[in-house]
């Protein structure tokens, strides 16, 4: 397999960045418009940021079905334990703090 193959086409590039535009836009246009309520417009921004993260993930960084080991696979998800465990610890401080002042 050549170091070609491994990489998208222009065709997929333009895709992945067309949704990633547009994956943008619309929590933005939902927040300045005051178009849904607040826990709406919550999950409506999470859920747009999830689809961006797979957008993210399958057209530029080519996290895809292969033949080869899934070390990148592996490694996204240790990744992704971390942040949750960072993110998550850094919520918990920060509502502790504010129980306490």
């Amino acid at each position: 397999m050549s170091q070609h193959e491994n990489h998208g086409s222009g065709k997929s590039y333009v895709i992945g960045f067309i949704l990633s535009i547009v994956l943008t836009i619309i929590p933005l246009l939902l927040v300045l418009n005051h178009i849904l309520n607040k826990g709406i417009l919550i999950f409506s921004i999470l859920a747009m940021a999830v689809l961006q993260l797979f957008v993210q993930l399958f057209f530029f960084m080519h996290v895809k079905d292969g033949e080869k080991p899934h070390y990148h696979t592996m490694a996204l998800i240790l990744g992704a334990i971390i942040v949750f465990t960072i993110v998550g610890g850094s919520i918990w401080i920060m509502s502790f703090n504010s129980q306490v002042h």
